[in-house]
């Protein structure tokens, strides 16, 4: 395993579409594949050779290069042999490093996991890599998920592959970025509030929250339980749709979990003539930057245009939905890191004169001061003579949301708007203001609390920076919401 190093320039770098392209659609990796006319060894060599051409934008905390180039070479054998070599047959992949994988540390960007290997795989990893998919890599993150710009990983910064100065969002900015690179033809990230979409809408590519319940969350660490899902970030909606379809799927190691579509989440409708959507009110109102705004008037007349029957819709307690968002996901992650003490795994303070003092040590030392905030907030609002005010007061708002959002999808198909309220901003701009940085989560955190899938997809630059339409629809509607994208991709071609 070779580890990231800390490096990188803050000269202002656009890329152009020319040069970011470097791999053709999944379908067609795989299809050269299996028909031997490229070898899966020469995919993992290509994307390694690109993560290290890319390196200064500390997208990556570590290459599985020798793993990688191991299956690589079990995957080139099936062909020669004539064997099945899978529908992913030696297409090289990203994880956020909060999914568990073999043959690499998982430390979820946090000094309180540095050198964890895990026991076990996710079972994501393994639908993935029985398709033939192989994970070249592990993206940098903000800590234990917790952050909007990948500020907040105890290793190092990744920087927005469109301006160096300017932050990728997160909390999977490393695998938006790497994306965003062509560091793989496609990466894994995970949303909780919108850390697959809101960076998918900083880095110009095409980010997938899928239902809740549709894709196994065993083997990735753990954020906010009732909130956490996983999904792709990729290219195209394309090639999200025939990941979901690897993904997507019951398993015995997540009781949570809920049937999928019986077709093939590729067999999707992209005719928008007389599809309903509603434009939310209240996310296209002061709060969003005016260019951003301008972007997504036009993409709604471009809907319109194709056939689409466009009109306003009002979700009043969507405004509520980010302090809901805030008090449910910090009481439930203060939760799940408790089991990081430094007793079992991970860090543990080696001079500890107690139990007491190896506890107080090891977190202190262990976390940095993200996750400690989101610690002291969420133990708070579940203590004693609070859980009422604040715990079941926000859950009493989520089911409200829940309510506005069915009453709303009973008018309309889809419910559009902008992804984030501002284009990328600097980094460091909000890195010192909490407040303000949670607020990049104000327009996706109603799609988590819902409970229903999700898209952001490239709708336009303002000025040099790319901006994010965000489509949502109701629970178990994926493949229709992966159509709807896919028209709209296919009108700004």
């Amino acid at each position: 395993m070779t580890k990231k190093s800390e490096t990188g320039s803050t000269k202002s770098e656009t890329k152009s579409k020319s040069e970011i392209r470097n791999w053709a659609p999944i379908n067609e990796i795989a299809n050269d594949v299996r028909a031997g006319k490229i070898t899966a060894l020469s995919n993992v060599e290509k994307s390694i050779g690109l993560i290290e051409k890319h390196s200064e934008f500390d997208a990556i905390i570590s290459v599985l290069d020798e793993p990688a180039k191991k299956r690589a070479k079990q995957i080139d054998a099936r062909v020669n042999n004539g064997e099945k070599a899978g529908r992913l047959a030696g297409v090289p992949f990203i994880a956020k490093d909060n999914f568990l994988v073999f043959g690499g540390e998982t430390t979820a960007a946090s000094n309180i996991l540095k050198g964890f290997e895990a026991p076990y795989q996710a079972t994501v990893i393994n639908k993935l890599e029985a398709e033939g998919a192989i994970c070249i890599a592990k993206a940098n993150l903000d800590a234990f998920a917790h952050g909007s710009s990948t500020e907040n990983s105890d290793f190092f910064v990744t920087k927005n592959p469109i301006d160096k100065t300017r932050v990728p969002g997160g909390s999977s900015g490393g695998s938006a970025a790497a994306t965003a690179l062509s560091l793989a033809p496609f990466s894994l990230g995970t949303d909780t509030g919108g850390s697959i979409r809101q960076p998918a809408s900083f880095c110009n590519v095409v980010g997938f929250k899928p239902t809740y319940g549709l894709v196994s969350r065993s083997g990735v660490v753990a954020m906010a339980s009732s909130l956490d899902v996983i999904g792709p970030i990729t290219k195209s909606t394309e090639d999200a749709a025939l990941i979901m379809d690897v993904i997507a799927g019951k398993d015995k190691l997540d009781m949570t979990m809920i049937d999928r579509d019986i077709l093939a989440y590729t067999k999707f409708n992209n005719n928008l003539t007389g599809v309903k959507i509603g434009v939310e009110k209240e996310y296209m109102d002061e709060k969003v930057d005016k260019e951003v705004k301008q972007i997504i008037s036009v993409a709604i007349e471009k809907l319109k245009n194709a056939g689409a029957l466009v009109a306003e819709v009002s979700l009043p307690s969507s405004k509520l939905g980010l302090p809901a968002y805030y008090i449910i996901s910090l009481a439930e992650l203060s939760s799940n890191l408790s089991r990081y003490d430094g007793q079992r795994f991970g860090y543990s303070y080696p001079d500890a004169k107690n139990l007491d003092e190896s506890y107080m040590l090891s977190r202190d030392i262990g976390f940095g001061d993200e996750a400690k905030r989101r610690i002291m907030i969420g133990t708070y609002v579940l203590s004693s003579g609070y859980y009422d005010a604040y715990y079941k007061k926000a859950q009493i708002v989520r089911t409200k949301i829940i309510n506005e959002s069915r009453e709303a999808f009973s008018k309309f198909d889809f419910l559009i708007g902008p992804t984030t309220p501002t284009a990328a901003f600097k980094i460091g701009e909000k890195s010192q203001d909490p407040l303000q940085m949670y607020l990049s989560d104000l327009l996706t955190v109603s799609a988590n609390l819902d409970g229903g899938p999700a898209i952001s997809i490239p709708a336009g630059f303002a000025g040099s920076l790319p901006v994010g339409l965000h489509i949502m629809a109701p629970q178990g509607e994926d493949r229709k919401l992966l159509g709807i994208a896919n028209g709209f991709e296919e009108l700004s071609k």
